[in-house]
């Protein structure tokens, strides 16, 4: 029986690789896995001197293999020779150690998670911290949420955190990790003990379809039910009679954008505060052409069309306030303190 025969496949792979030399060899092993290396120096170790015949035969086997993927390895302290001449010292000692190429991933980045969480909570736990660390916090947030959780805080401390803010340089990698520990240990993972606000607005998306007297009085049954969070509902939550309450600052921003016609069409029938409200809030020339279509009437005009238009307004709203360029007036259930 020939030694051919006797030897494993890695141990045939190892003899062909110092058979082709360093140059040549070197290439080969960058396309190995760490595994695979590893596989190819334990069999290499086992080699002895292979005779040319049966070094023939072994190169004979793998050119007949080729194309069927036959295992490529190594041979003892050549194989060694080839691997630090080829590989730098890290990629050898990871190797002979058998660490892997990739570490275990470590926790999530805390700012996107953050993003995603209501201003109130953000402010809630901030309240409960330092100045400083409020500082450090809102410095991360994108600066529409930052400014909406500085408007939850009372007054001293928001004074505390902005005077901070001014002067703050870039903080120590050791100071960042505890506040990002803090984060996920008392306001990503404690205090609800899990984030609402993506229910909050699937069910505030609901009600902002319906009419004012169907919200008013949904809001009043979520109310009795003790809907927990139901203040992080009512805050995303909108319709088109509420436009009074908005300032006038707000109420520019939403028309700016918004057609003469749809404005005309959600006008008719509406209250005169509210109709007042919003033509108070366009331009003069566009006011007369709306109060005079307005003055004819508005018969044979489908409900549903006028419906669909405040629909239309309220939708903008509320995409605005998202975008942080003002903020909803809270949804007040009938009976309501304002």
């Amino acid at each position: 029986m020939t030694m051919s025969l006797t030897l494993t496949r890695p141990q045939k792979a190892a003899a062909i690789l110092v058979a082709m030399g360093k140059p040549a060899a070197g290439k080969l092993l960058k396309f190995f896995k760490q595994e695979e290396l590893k596989s190819l120096i334990d069999a290499a170790r086992l080699l002895r001197t292979i005779p040319q015949a049966d070094l023939e035969k072994i190169v004979a086997e793998f050119e007949a293999e080729f194309t069927e993927g036959a295992g490529l390895l190594d041979s003892g302290d050549q194989m060694d020779t080839l691997l630090n001449e080829t590989l730098s010292p890290e990629e050898v000692s990871a190797i002979m150690e058998g660490r892997q190429e990739n570490k275990p991933a470590g926790p999530l980045p805390v700012w996107p998670q953050v993003e995603k969480l209501d201003a109130a909570r953000i402010g809630a736990f901030l309240a409960g911290e330092h100045p400083q660390t409020g500082a450090l916090v809102l410095s991360r947030l994108s600066s529409p949420l930052a400014a909406q959780v500085l408007l939850t805080l009372e007054k001293p401390l928001r004074s505390e955190i902005m005077k901070r803010m001014v002067t703050m340089a870039s903080a120590p990698q050791a100071a960042m990790r505890i506040v990002e520990n803090q984060i996920r240990a008392r306001l990503l993972d404690g205090m609800s003990g899990k984030d609402t606000s993506t229910g909050q607005a699937r069910l505030a998306s609901v009600l902002n379809e319906m009419d004012k007297a169907q919200l008013d009085e949904v809001i009043q049954d979520l109310e009795a039910a003790g809907t927990p969070d139901l203040a992080g509902v009512k805050a995303r939550v909108f319709s088109f009679d509420d436009m009074h309450l908005l300032t006038q600052k707000a109420r520019v921003l939403v028309f700016d954008g918004l057609s003469s016609d749809v404005v005309t069409l959600a006008l008719r029938g509406a209250p005169e505060e509210l109709t007042e409200a919003v033509l108070s809030s366009i331009g003069a020339r566009t006011r007369r052409m709306i109060e005079s279509e307005l003055s004819m009437g508005s018969e044979g005009i489908p409900l549903a069309d006028i419906m669909q238009a405040r629909k239309t307004i309220a939708s903008a709203t509320v995409r605005l306030s998202r975008e942080g360029a003002f903020e909803l007036p809270a949804a007040q259930i009938p009976g309501e303190e304002t």
